[in-house]
């Protein structure tokens, strides 16, 4: 009885979260459809159009570790509704920009990077809370639910209503955008408890010794340094051209701005069907096989992306591109839950996060400086599409058959616990 009521409190406390998470990640994908929308409408450089891609991810390069570990130390529910918060206001504020014609491109990079800084705190916390409002149930089963969340929100929905709208009215999507955002903070009120870590006598005193605690871990653990390079290389390389999807969509294809929202729509089709194929794939092949595969898959979608000039050619292979790099994402973040000690999730999670999330501006500005040096959008996804099969092939080298077996992470368990 105690069990099933304490299952039951996690039920409730996950459909809180899951709620806040939907919202918030309709908000995010209506305003990462509408931001770069608004910002062609100021400027056709594709290099302050890969800009604003960057600066939109620069916070994570910056302020990913910090983040990381402040949240060992404060509330997590309560940093989620702050960071929700500031989202809605400078949104807001962007709205009300847009609505009296005084928004500029350097004002859309200041929004940009703001509703960044708030972004790393949020989904930092929703990430760490999970074990916490799950209890007794499944962590795999409420991941995937968090995923299902993002995928959904941001692609399905939050793609096409932004797109949409901004054809409409131009200031229409970022009210929504702000609304989304505020309701997400609401909900968490529903959240009853505090979700403070509890601090243990051998953890570190200040911020400098919990980061280096970290970093001395990984440094040790081979098996999660290389996932962790990986995983960085695949998110450089493909975001040279992602940082060029709507120039490709726009100028290359001759799509509509509400074309541009559907041909988005592919690609949440594709994720969702990669989120599903993932776990049949790992169970019949190994996610050694899932990750080296979906990260060639990449590398075909995008050569492809680059070569063909049909519309629906370009959406069904940025279909394609989603649905692998969805699965080698379920393939990295399982492995990083079953090799890294619990005690150090959120902080190895910090490294992790500014490696890959840090990559994302870095390979933005790169993308904007290929466009511009060979003349084409759909070049930059040929080469991106090129260098991804380069990628998989030192993901092969370098990741041991087996590498992610029980064993393995038992074996990275010991190696922690024997220092």
């Amino acid at each position: 009885m105690a069990g099933s009521a304490a299952r039951g409190r996690g039920d409730r406390r996950l459909r809180w979260l899951l709620a806040s998470s939907a919202a918030s990640n309709l908000g995010d994908g209506i305003g990462k459809v509408a931001f770069p929308l608004l910002a062609v409408t100021l400027t056709r450089d594709p290099l302050l159009i890969a800009g604003l891609s960057a600066t939109q991810f620069l916070p994570w390069l910056l302020f990913a570790l910090p983040a990381g570990a402040l949240l060992d130390r404060v509330d997590r529910r309560r940093a989620m509704i702050l960071a929700n918060g500031v989202r809605a206001v400078v949104v807001g504020g962007t709205a009300a920009l847009v609505a009296a014609g005084g928004v500029t491109i350097w004002l859309v990079y200041a929004a940009a990077l703001l509703i960044g800084f708030a972004e790393v705190v949020a989904d930092s916390a929703a990430n760490v809370l999970i074990p916490a409002v799950v209890g007794e149930g499944s962590l795999d089963s409420a991941n995937s639910k968090l995923q299902a969340c993002e995928i959904v929100g941001q692609t399905f929905l939050g793609g096409p209503v932004g797109s949409a709208t901004f054809a409409l009215f131009a200031t229409f999507p970022f009210l929504l955008n702000s609304v989304g955002f505020a309701i997400a903070a609401a909900v968490l009120i529903g959240l009853a408890g505090s979700y403070r870590p509890r601090a243990t006598g051998d953890a570190p005193t200040n911020l400098r010794a919990g980061l280096a605690e970290g970093f001395r871990w990984l440094k040790h653990s081979r098996l999660v340094l290389r996932l962790v390079v990986v995983a960085g290389l695949i998110s450089l390389v493909s975001e040279l051209a992602q940082a060029q999807l709507v120039l490709y969509a726009i100028e290359y294809l001759r799509l509509s701005e509400a074309a541009f929202g559907l041909f988005a729509f592919v690609g949440g089709i594709g994720g969702l069907l990669g989120a599903a194929a993932a776990p049949r794939l790992v169970k019949a092949t190994s996610r050694r096989a899932v990750l080296v595969g979906g990260t060639a898959c990449c590398g075909a979608a995008f050569t492809g992306m680059g070569l063909t000039g049909s519309p629906v050619a370009g959406a069904a292979l940025f279909g394609l591109f989603a649905a692998a790099v969805v699965a080698v994402n379920i393939v990295l973040g399982t492995a990083r839950h079953t090799l890294v000690p619990g005690e150090l999730l959120g902080r190895v999670l910090g490294v992790w996060r500014t490696v890959v999330w840090g990559a994302i501006p870095i390979g933005a500005l790169l993308g904007g400086v290929l466009t511009h040096a060979l003349g084409s959008p759909a070049r930059t996804f040929l080469t991106s599409g090129l260098l991804l099969f380069g990628v998989a092939g030192f993901a092969f080298v370098s990741l041991r058959q087996g590498a992610f077996d029980d064993e393995s992470a038992t074996e990275e368990r010991v190696l922690h616990q024997d220092r």
